[in-house]
Protein backbone atom coordinates (compact mmCIF):
# COMPACT_ATOMS: atom_id res chain seq x y z
CA UNK A 1 0.00 0.00 0.00
CA UNK A 2 1.78 3.43 -0.67
CA UNK A 3 2.57 5.86 2.01
CA UNK A 4 0.18 8.47 2.30
CA UNK A 5 1.77 11.95 1.87
CA UNK A 6 1.95 14.22 4.90
CA UNK A 7 -0.69 16.32 3.43
CA UNK A 8 -3.25 13.66 3.13
CA UNK A 9 -2.47 12.45 7.06
CA UNK A 10 -2.95 16.02 8.12
CA UNK A 11 -6.36 15.99 6.52
CA UNK A 12 -7.12 12.34 7.69
CA UNK A 13 -6.27 14.18 10.92
CA UNK A 14 -8.68 17.15 10.71
CA UNK A 15 -11.61 15.12 8.80
CA UNK A 16 -11.65 12.32 11.62
CA UNK A 17 -11.48 15.58 14.80
CA UNK A 18 -14.50 16.72 13.21
CA UNK A 19 -16.21 13.57 12.84
CA UNK A 20 -15.33 13.12 16.69
CA UNK A 21 -16.27 16.26 17.84
CA UNK A 22 -12.47 17.05 18.84
CA UNK A 23 -11.55 19.61 17.14
CA UNK A 24 -10.21 22.34 19.48
CA UNK A 25 -9.13 24.62 16.90
CA UNK A 26 -7.09 25.08 13.40
CA UNK A 27 -5.12 27.75 11.98
CA UNK A 28 -3.27 28.10 8.72
CA UNK A 29 -0.40 30.20 8.59
CA UNK A 30 1.98 31.15 5.99
CA UNK A 31 -0.28 32.74 3.61
CA UNK A 32 0.89 33.08 -0.06
CA UNK A 33 -2.31 33.56 -1.75
CA UNK A 34 -3.21 36.82 -3.75
CA UNK A 35 -4.78 38.97 -1.48
CA UNK A 36 -1.42 40.53 0.83
CA UNK A 37 -3.55 41.87 3.62
CA UNK A 38 -4.90 38.61 4.73
CA UNK A 39 -2.21 37.08 7.07
CA UNK A 40 -4.20 33.82 8.91
CA UNK A 41 -7.31 31.81 9.08
CA UNK A 42 -8.31 30.54 12.35
CA UNK A 43 -10.85 28.11 12.83
CA UNK A 44 -13.36 26.52 15.14
CA UNK A 45 -15.98 24.50 15.37
CA UNK A 46 -19.57 26.04 16.66
CA UNK A 47 -23.47 25.58 17.02
CA UNK A 48 -25.33 27.27 15.07
CA UNK A 49 -29.27 26.59 14.98
CA UNK A 50 -29.29 25.06 11.86
CA UNK A 51 -26.50 22.50 13.14
CA UNK A 52 -22.70 22.14 14.01
CA UNK A 53 -20.55 23.99 11.52
CA UNK A 54 -17.05 25.50 11.32
CA UNK A 55 -16.11 28.86 11.73
CA UNK A 56 -13.89 30.58 9.67
CA UNK A 57 -12.02 33.67 10.86
CA UNK A 58 -9.95 35.32 8.51
CA UNK A 59 -7.70 38.09 9.87
CA UNK A 60 -6.83 40.97 7.59
CA UNK A 61 -4.31 43.75 8.00
CA UNK A 62 -7.27 45.92 9.24
CA UNK A 63 -9.90 43.85 9.39
CA UNK A 64 -11.59 40.72 10.63
CA UNK A 65 -14.13 38.96 8.44
CA UNK A 66 -16.20 35.73 10.34
CA UNK A 67 -17.74 32.79 7.48
CA UNK A 68 -19.73 29.61 8.75
CA UNK A 69 -19.20 26.37 6.66
CA UNK A 70 -20.67 23.50 6.60
CA UNK A 71 -17.89 20.32 7.63
CA UNK A 72 -18.38 18.75 4.37
CA UNK A 73 -17.97 22.29 2.75
CA UNK A 74 -14.89 23.45 5.08
CA UNK A 75 -13.12 20.45 4.63
CA UNK A 76 -13.36 20.92 0.93
CA UNK A 77 -12.12 24.41 1.36
CA UNK A 78 -9.15 23.80 3.51
CA UNK A 79 -8.22 21.19 1.30
CA UNK A 80 -8.21 23.79 -1.61
CA UNK A 81 -6.26 26.42 0.72
CA UNK A 82 -3.43 24.28 1.96
CA UNK A 83 -0.27 23.70 -0.51
CA UNK A 84 -1.45 26.96 -2.63
CA UNK A 85 -2.85 30.30 -0.48
CA UNK A 86 -1.53 28.85 2.78
CA UNK A 87 1.90 26.01 3.65
CA UNK A 88 1.57 25.75 7.42
CA UNK A 89 -0.93 24.61 9.69
CA UNK A 90 -1.75 23.48 13.12
CA UNK A 91 -4.40 21.30 14.11
CA UNK A 92 -5.19 21.06 18.08
CA UNK A 93 -7.48 18.22 19.81
CA UNK A 94 -7.29 17.48 23.72
CA UNK A 95 -5.03 14.74 23.03
CA UNK A 96 -2.59 15.75 20.45
CA UNK A 97 -1.52 19.18 18.28
CA UNK A 98 -0.33 18.67 15.04
CA UNK A 99 1.93 20.60 12.65
CA UNK A 100 1.88 20.32 8.30
CA UNK A 101 4.60 22.54 6.81
CA UNK A 102 4.63 22.83 2.91
CA UNK A 103 8.23 24.17 1.72
CA UNK A 104 8.15 25.24 -1.10
CA UNK A 105 11.71 23.45 -2.08
CA UNK A 106 11.14 20.69 -0.26
CA UNK A 107 8.68 17.69 0.84
CA UNK A 108 5.89 18.56 3.12
CA UNK A 109 6.30 17.26 6.61
CA UNK A 110 4.30 16.57 9.62
CA UNK A 111 4.82 16.65 13.30
CA UNK A 112 2.55 15.22 16.15
CA UNK A 113 2.88 15.55 19.57
CA UNK A 114 1.42 14.40 22.67
CA UNK A 115 -0.60 17.47 23.81
CA UNK A 116 -0.45 17.59 27.69
CA UNK A 117 -0.52 20.47 27.44
CA UNK A 118 -2.99 20.75 24.45
CA UNK A 119 -6.05 23.86 24.99
CA UNK A 120 -9.15 22.44 26.03
CA UNK A 121 -12.18 22.26 24.25
CA UNK A 122 -13.87 26.43 23.97
CA UNK A 123 -17.34 26.20 24.15
CA UNK A 124 -19.12 25.82 20.35
CA UNK A 125 -22.33 27.36 20.73
CA UNK A 126 -22.99 30.92 19.98
CA UNK A 127 -25.46 31.96 22.50
CA UNK A 128 -24.15 35.21 23.87
CA UNK A 129 -25.97 34.52 27.52
CA UNK A 130 -23.67 31.71 28.30
CA UNK A 131 -20.69 31.09 25.89
CA UNK A 132 -18.23 33.04 28.19
CA UNK A 133 -14.72 31.71 27.81
CA UNK A 134 -14.68 32.66 31.15
CA UNK A 135 -17.59 30.75 32.89
CA UNK A 136 -19.34 32.82 35.49
CA UNK A 137 -19.13 29.72 38.11
CA UNK A 138 -15.48 29.65 38.12
CA UNK A 139 -14.60 29.45 41.72
CA UNK A 140 -11.70 32.07 41.21
CA UNK A 141 -13.96 34.79 40.19
CA UNK A 142 -15.84 34.64 43.45
CA UNK A 143 -13.00 34.49 45.54
CA UNK A 144 -11.70 37.83 44.28
CA UNK A 145 -15.60 39.45 44.40
CA UNK A 146 -16.85 39.77 40.84
CA UNK A 147 -19.56 37.00 40.97
CA UNK A 148 -21.77 36.17 43.97
CA UNK A 149 -22.44 32.26 44.94
CA UNK A 150 -25.45 32.18 42.81
CA UNK A 151 -22.51 32.87 39.79
CA UNK A 152 -23.96 36.18 39.13
CA UNK A 153 -21.75 39.28 38.64
CA UNK A 154 -21.90 41.30 42.06
CA UNK A 155 -23.85 44.65 41.32
CA UNK A 156 -20.99 47.11 39.92
CA UNK A 157 -18.90 44.35 38.97
CA UNK A 158 -20.91 43.17 35.82
CA UNK A 159 -18.82 45.73 33.11
CA UNK A 160 -15.43 43.90 35.24
CA UNK A 161 -16.82 40.47 34.30
CA UNK A 162 -16.93 41.32 30.30
CA UNK A 163 -13.59 43.01 30.36
CA UNK A 164 -11.81 39.62 31.45
CA UNK A 165 -14.11 37.76 28.98
CA UNK A 166 -12.95 40.32 26.09
CA UNK A 167 -9.22 40.14 27.64
CA UNK A 168 -8.88 36.11 27.72
CA UNK A 169 -10.15 36.28 23.66
CA UNK A 170 -8.31 39.10 22.25
CA UNK A 171 -5.23 37.36 24.57
CA UNK A 172 -6.54 34.01 23.04
CA UNK A 173 -6.12 35.07 19.04
CA UNK A 174 -3.26 36.50 19.63
CA UNK A 175 -1.53 34.13 21.40
CA UNK A 176 -2.58 32.06 18.06
CA UNK A 177 -0.83 34.02 16.08
CA UNK A 178 2.33 33.61 17.68
CA UNK A 179 4.88 31.62 17.90
CA UNK A 180 4.87 29.63 20.87
CA UNK A 181 6.80 26.30 22.36
CA UNK A 182 4.55 23.28 21.90
CA UNK A 183 6.97 20.99 24.28
CA UNK A 184 6.57 22.60 27.35
CA UNK A 185 3.98 25.19 29.01
CA UNK A 186 4.43 28.89 27.89
CA UNK A 187 5.56 31.40 30.65
CA UNK A 188 3.03 34.39 30.37
CA UNK A 189 4.33 37.35 32.97
CA UNK A 190 1.58 39.82 34.00
CA UNK A 191 3.77 43.00 34.89
CA UNK A 192 1.26 45.05 37.69
CA UNK A 193 -1.04 42.66 38.18
CA UNK A 194 -3.07 44.48 40.73
CA UNK A 195 -5.88 41.98 42.02
CA UNK A 196 -5.42 39.27 39.59
CA UNK A 197 -8.21 39.62 37.60
CA UNK A 198 -6.34 39.33 34.50
CA UNK A 199 -3.53 36.84 35.56
CA UNK A 200 -5.98 34.06 36.71
CA UNK A 201 -8.50 34.65 33.35
CA UNK A 202 -5.02 33.60 31.80
CA UNK A 203 -4.40 31.08 33.60
CA UNK A 204 -7.59 29.81 33.61
CA UNK A 205 -8.18 30.18 30.41
CA UNK A 206 -5.09 28.12 28.94
CA UNK A 207 -4.50 25.78 32.08
CA UNK A 208 -2.10 23.74 32.10
CA UNK A 209 -0.49 25.13 28.56
CA UNK A 210 1.11 28.01 30.28
CA UNK A 211 2.92 29.48 33.65
CA UNK A 212 1.60 32.13 34.92
CA UNK A 213 3.21 34.91 37.24
CA UNK A 214 1.95 37.35 38.93
CA UNK A 215 3.94 40.70 39.78
CA UNK A 216 2.54 43.62 41.95
CA UNK A 217 3.96 46.00 44.19
CA UNK A 218 1.92 45.73 46.72
CA UNK A 219 2.51 42.70 49.30
CA UNK A 220 -1.06 42.35 50.26
CA UNK A 221 -2.25 41.60 47.15
CA UNK A 222 0.15 39.39 46.42
CA UNK A 223 -0.84 37.35 49.77
CA UNK A 224 -4.48 37.41 48.89
CA UNK A 225 -3.88 36.55 44.98
CA UNK A 226 -1.80 33.53 46.31
CA UNK A 227 -3.59 32.25 48.63
CA UNK A 228 -6.64 32.51 46.17
CA UNK A 229 -4.67 30.14 43.62
CA UNK A 230 -3.95 27.40 46.50
CA UNK A 231 -7.51 27.28 47.09
CA UNK A 232 -8.88 26.58 43.84
CA UNK A 233 -5.78 24.33 43.17
CA UNK A 234 -4.01 26.83 40.34
CA UNK A 235 -0.24 24.90 40.12
CA UNK A 236 0.28 26.59 37.72
CA UNK A 237 -0.08 30.16 39.02
CA UNK A 238 2.01 32.28 41.15
CA UNK A 239 2.77 35.58 42.76
CA UNK A 240 5.50 37.73 42.94
CA UNK A 241 5.92 40.83 45.31
CA UNK A 242 8.29 43.63 42.96
CA UNK A 243 7.99 46.26 40.72
CA UNK A 244 8.25 46.75 36.96
CA UNK A 245 11.42 48.25 37.05
CA UNK A 246 13.19 46.25 39.53
CA UNK A 247 11.91 42.98 39.01
CA UNK A 248 14.91 40.43 37.23
CA UNK A 249 12.80 38.64 34.69
CA UNK A 250 14.53 35.59 33.68
CA UNK A 251 12.43 34.07 30.53
CA UNK A 252 9.40 34.66 28.98
CA UNK A 253 6.71 33.81 26.53
CA UNK A 254 4.04 36.15 26.94
CA UNK A 255 4.31 39.65 28.62
CA UNK A 256 1.39 41.98 29.69
CA UNK A 257 0.97 44.76 31.45
CA UNK A 258 -1.98 46.97 31.95
CA UNK A 259 -2.11 50.47 32.63
CA UNK A 260 1.60 50.44 34.14
CA UNK A 261 1.55 54.16 35.05
CA UNK A 262 3.51 56.93 32.29
CA UNK A 263 7.25 55.58 32.18
CA UNK A 264 6.20 51.83 33.97
CA UNK A 265 4.90 50.34 30.56
CA UNK A 266 8.04 51.22 28.72
CA UNK A 267 9.76 49.24 31.79
CA UNK A 268 7.60 46.62 30.56
CA UNK A 269 8.36 46.60 27.06
CA UNK A 270 12.05 47.16 27.83
CA UNK A 271 11.56 43.82 29.92
CA UNK A 272 9.47 42.01 27.76
CA UNK A 273 12.27 42.77 24.69
CA UNK A 274 15.02 41.78 26.92
CA UNK A 275 13.46 38.07 27.61
CA UNK A 276 12.91 37.92 24.25
CA UNK A 277 9.44 37.59 24.48
CA UNK A 278 7.16 36.46 21.58
CA UNK A 279 4.11 38.23 22.41
CA UNK A 280 3.68 41.62 24.43
CA UNK A 281 0.52 43.12 25.47
CA UNK A 282 0.52 46.43 27.20
CA UNK A 283 -2.48 48.76 27.62
CA UNK A 284 -0.91 52.16 28.57
CA UNK A 285 -2.00 55.00 30.87
CA UNK A 286 -1.47 58.40 32.18
CA UNK A 287 1.53 59.20 29.20
CA UNK A 288 2.75 62.20 31.34
CA UNK A 289 6.76 61.86 30.23
CA UNK A 290 6.28 63.86 26.80
CA UNK A 291 3.96 66.37 27.42
CA UNK A 292 6.83 69.23 28.57
CA UNK A 293 8.85 67.76 25.35
CA UNK A 294 6.17 68.54 22.70
CA UNK A 295 6.64 71.45 20.65
CA UNK A 296 4.09 72.06 18.79
CA UNK A 297 4.58 71.85 14.52
CA UNK A 298 3.56 75.55 13.42
CA UNK A 299 0.72 74.31 11.94
CA UNK A 300 -0.45 72.73 14.87
CA UNK A 301 0.26 75.33 17.51
CA UNK A 302 -2.99 76.97 17.75
CA UNK A 303 -4.86 74.02 18.31
CA UNK A 304 -2.04 72.95 20.95
CA UNK A 305 -2.62 76.05 23.26
CA UNK A 306 -5.67 74.21 24.60
CA UNK A 307 -4.86 71.94 27.52
CA UNK A 308 -6.88 68.85 26.24
CA UNK A 309 -5.12 68.77 23.30
CA UNK A 310 -1.73 68.84 23.95
CA UNK A 311 -2.82 65.50 27.04
CA UNK A 312 -4.20 63.87 23.90
CA UNK A 313 -1.29 64.78 21.79
CA UNK A 314 0.95 63.32 24.55
CA UNK A 315 -0.76 60.31 24.54
CA UNK A 316 -0.57 59.49 20.91
CA UNK A 317 3.14 60.92 20.42
CA UNK A 318 3.85 58.38 23.42
CA UNK A 319 2.16 55.78 22.14
CA UNK A 320 2.80 55.88 19.05
CA UNK A 321 6.63 56.12 19.34
CA UNK A 322 6.45 52.91 21.90
CA UNK A 323 4.78 51.31 18.46
CA UNK A 324 7.38 52.36 16.27
CA UNK A 325 10.08 50.82 18.88
CA UNK A 326 8.73 47.85 19.22
CA UNK A 327 8.76 47.31 15.50
CA UNK A 328 12.33 48.56 15.46
CA UNK A 329 12.96 45.44 18.18
CA UNK A 330 11.95 43.21 16.01
CA UNK A 331 8.08 43.26 16.50
CA UNK A 332 4.80 43.23 13.96
CA UNK A 333 2.71 45.62 16.16
CA UNK A 334 -1.13 46.39 16.66
CA UNK A 335 -2.79 49.15 18.26
CA UNK A 336 -6.26 48.99 18.79
CA UNK A 337 -9.17 49.37 21.34
CA UNK A 338 -9.23 46.77 24.32
CA UNK A 339 -12.70 47.89 26.13
CA UNK A 340 -15.64 50.28 25.60
CA UNK A 341 -14.77 54.27 26.33
CA UNK A 342 -18.32 54.58 28.16
CA UNK A 343 -16.53 51.79 30.63
CA UNK A 344 -12.72 53.82 31.01
CA UNK A 345 -11.03 56.12 28.69
CA UNK A 346 -7.63 54.26 29.06
CA UNK A 347 -8.67 51.22 26.72
CA UNK A 348 -6.11 51.78 24.28
CA UNK A 349 -3.80 48.33 23.44
CA UNK A 350 -0.33 48.02 21.77
CA UNK A 351 0.22 43.89 20.63
CA UNK A 352 3.16 43.09 19.83
CA UNK A 353 4.47 39.60 17.56
CA UNK A 354 8.24 39.11 17.72
CA UNK A 355 8.47 38.05 13.79
CA UNK A 356 11.60 39.80 12.09
CA UNK A 357 14.95 40.53 12.70
CA UNK A 358 15.66 43.22 15.01
CA UNK A 359 17.32 46.90 13.83
CA UNK A 360 15.79 47.90 10.54
CA UNK A 361 17.97 51.33 9.74
CA UNK A 362 14.94 52.33 7.73
CA UNK A 363 12.84 52.33 10.89
CA UNK A 364 15.27 53.47 12.73
CA UNK A 365 15.06 56.62 10.72
CA UNK A 366 11.35 56.84 10.45
CA UNK A 367 11.48 57.18 14.47
CA UNK A 368 14.05 59.72 14.45
CA UNK A 369 12.25 61.50 12.09
CA UNK A 370 9.21 61.37 13.92
CA UNK A 371 10.79 62.63 17.25
CA UNK A 372 11.99 65.16 15.61
CA UNK A 373 8.56 66.18 14.13
CA UNK A 374 7.08 66.44 17.83
CA UNK A 375 10.52 67.80 19.66
CA UNK A 376 10.95 64.88 21.73
CA UNK A 377 14.81 64.29 22.94
CA UNK A 378 14.36 61.09 25.06
CA UNK A 379 12.14 58.79 25.78
CA UNK A 380 12.18 55.96 28.50
CA UNK A 381 11.52 53.10 26.48
CA UNK A 382 14.27 54.36 23.78
CA UNK A 383 16.68 54.69 26.43
CA UNK A 384 16.23 51.11 27.44
CA UNK A 385 16.82 50.26 24.08
CA UNK A 386 19.89 52.27 23.81
CA UNK A 387 18.59 54.02 20.86
CA UNK A 388 19.19 57.59 20.51
CA UNK A 389 16.67 59.87 19.29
Amino acid sequence: MAQLSALDRFLALLQAAVRDGTLVKLTLGKHRGIDASLKNIFIRPVALKNGQQLSFLYRHATRDITKNLQPKEAIKLITELLGTDFLDAHLFTPLQTVQLEIPTDSKSRISIKTASNAPAAAPVTHDRERDYLIPPDAPWLQALGITNERAQPREGMAAKFRQINKFVELLSHLAAETTLPLDRPFRLVDMGCGKGYLTFAAASHFGQRVEVLGVETRPELVTLCQRVANDVRFTHLQFSAGTIADIVLIGADVLIALHACDTATDDAIAKGIAANAALIVVSPCCQKELRPQLTAPPILADALKHGIFQERQSEFVTDALRALLLEWAGYRTKVFEFIATEHTAKNLMIAAIKDHTPGSEATAQKIRDFAKFYGIRSQKLASHLGFSL
